[in-house]
């Protein structure tokens, strides 16, 4: 039996985005349990992911329809896929943190931790990425602030920093992993210098003797569109950094190969390609050419069948 990391994105509590699973209630922390389990039955080792989207929502779905939160007031001017015109209509202006709003924050990052160990998790990864709430205050062309979380390098890396080191503290510092990217202007959430961010964080998340790092390519400029160059490389960070790296973005079986042989990674992550194949490790074994195509209409959806269980098993084989 083949052995895979899987990876869940939670969000801290219900001020985020519409669908998007949970684990701050007693009833979320129950009803992961069974899921865990099965995961360990097929020998898979399971991380949840703990994201807190900050201005990447809009007023329908926070409490009393108040705007979300964020390192700024400013509103996204582009969304995931940098469409100007779709942000426009999604994302109001969101609510400056003030500093001691931010402890609270880390706090709920904190209890989600420990109530993803408390389902069974071997895990948790903070999503850092992205441009969701912690890569808004990492990335020096959205954070405007002009308090101990602003202008240089070393401030608007505090308060991910902070959330790092509480869940380290909570749970223990083997059991969690950080996802960043910061090469990246996912929802209008860009930066000056991104290796030299990259390389502070991963300088930093050392000293804190965390499990992984998580980093997104820099050839994904978009989200789902790898570019053909790139005068960025994630060796820089991954020289620096001490525990497992793992790289993603845009890998196919060969690339990955490559990666790890080359000593780019030691671990190679795998999003559409794999939602898309449910039998990915057993497709790699086997060295087949035939994969089912991604649809990126489906991504995100709530269907419960539609894009996320209906893409079909190679025939005749089983699954990991």
């Amino acid at each position: 039996m083949q052995s895979m990391i899987c990876f869940y994105r939670c969000c801290l509590d219900v001020d985020q985005i519409k669908g998007t699973p949970g684990i701050w209630t007693r009833e979320q922390i129950e009803a992961w349990k069974p899921i865990v389990s099965k995961v360990h039955e097929k020998g898979g080792i399971f991380f949840c992911q703990l994201w807190h989207a900050g201005r990447v929502s809009n007023y329908g779905y926070q409490p009393e329809g108040k705007p979300p939160i964020s390192c700024t007031n400013k509103p996204i001017r582009k969304d995931i896929d940098n469409n100007d015109a779709s942000a426009a209509n999604k994302y109001p202006p969101p609510c400056r943190l003030s500093t001691n709003e931010i402890p609270t924050i880390v706090n709920d990052f904190k209890i989600a931790a420990k109530n993803a160990i408390e389902a069974g998790f071997d895990g948790v990864e903070i999503h850092g990425a992205n441009g969701y709430l912690l890569d808004q205050f990492l990335k020096d062309k959205v954070n405007d602030r002009d308090d101990e979380y602003e202008g240089n390098l070393e401030n608007r890396c505090s308060f991910p920093l902070q959330v790092v080191k509480a869940i380290a503290d909570e749970i223990g510092a083997n059991k969690v992993g950080v996802r960043l990217s910061p090469f990246a202007d996912y929802n209008d959430c860009e930066d000056s210098n991104p290796q030299v961010l990259g390389i502070y964080m991963a300088e930093t998340l050392n000293q804190l003797g965390i499990l992984y790092c998580h980093m997104i390519e820099p050839r994904m400029v978009k989200e789902l569109h790898k570019s053909d160059t790139t005068k960025w490389s994630l060796m820089p960070i991954r020289k620096v950094f001490k525990g497992t790296f793992i790289v993603v973005g845009g890998y196919d079986k060969c690339g990955g190969n490559d990666a790890i042989a080359n000593g780019a990674a030691d671990l190679v992550a795998y999003g559409r390609l794999f939602l898309a194949n449910p039998d990915l490790p057993k497709r790699f074994e086997l060295n087949v050419d035939e994969f089912n195509y991604p649809d990126p209409n489906t991504f995100y959806a709530q269907d419960p069948v539609l894009g996320y269980t209906d893409y079909p098993f190679l025939t005749n084989t089983s699954t990991i």
